[in-house]
């Protein structure tokens, strides 16, 4: 579904990933780890259209889309979720999800601001569309709420809500766990695999390896802004390079 070929970014004199490869099969939970500077945000701000790359192309479903913006991606399937919950704070938790149903919406400013009937049958559409996707997410209760008065968990949940809304076939989520209490990450796995079951293909950078372990159909580890490996989870927990990359080499 998405290939990742000889990625490449450089900042100046600094080399952020260097020649960094590998692919993501459809329907897969995929995890992308590594130790703190290892190039994994810079990595998902490529292939998400925020960064574009020195080198190396990113392709999805045999489609180059290398430096495409990012609301050219969400048009294809690709979207996003950040390290830092990025919310319209002032708007109510319903329109935060509703703002990514109208990524795929018809009616344009003119037929809105006329009220016209099928942009109006539209808006109930969008509406009923955003019920359902904080229903999905366990935060319906929510939705009259101002995004910025949400606990920090709920929060986590009304992004990827919202990123669910605009219909995506892939969904990256950079450090969904971060923040997070163990009781609210057991619910967080428990989503993951159920968008999953939704035919959604999901790629998460992570720090919380036990969540990773657990959900993880293959892993791609990134140190030092280069590919280390890639594998099942046991063999990744096995590898004796992954140990010193996180906890460093005795020798």
């Amino acid at each position: 579904m998405l290939e990742v070929s000889g990625i490449t970014q450089i900042f100046g004199g600094v080399t952020a990933l260097e020649d960094v490869s590998f692919s993501i099969r459809k329907g897969d939970i995929t995890g992308v780890i590594g130790p703190n500077g290892a190039g994994k945000t810079t990595l998902f701000n490529i292939i998400t259209g925020i960064y574009t790359q020195t080198a190396g192309r990113v392709v999805l479903n045999d489609t180059d889309v290398s430096g495409l913006p990012p609301e050219k991606l969400v048009r294809l399937g690709l979207v996003r979720t950040f390290q830092n919950i990025e919310l319209f704070g002032g708007m109510s938790v319903l329109e935060n999800v509703m703002v990514g149903l109208h990524t795929r919406s018809s009616s344009g400013l003119l037929a809105c601001s006329l009220r016209m009937p099928w942009s109006r049958r539209e808006e109930v559409r969008i509406r009923s569309g955003a019920l359902k996707w904080l229903e999905f997410t366990g935060i319906a209760d929510l939705a009259g709420v101002t995004a910025a008065n949400l606990p920090f968990g709920k929060g986590r949940m009304l992004e990827i809500a919202r990123a669910l809304a605009a219909e995506p076939v892939i969904i990256l989520m950079d450090e969904p766990a971060a923040g997070l209490n163990s009781q609210e990450t057991l619910g967080l796995a428990q989503l993951i695999r159920r968008i999953r079951d939704l035919g959604i293909t999901v790629v998460l950078v992570e720090h919380d390896m036990e969540l990773v372990m657990d959900i993880c159909d293959r892993i791609v580890v990134l140190n030092l802004g280069r590919k280390l490996t890639e594998g099942i989870p046991c063999e990744i927990q096995e590898n004796h390079e992954v140990i010193a990359a996180y906890l460093g080499d005795d020798d």
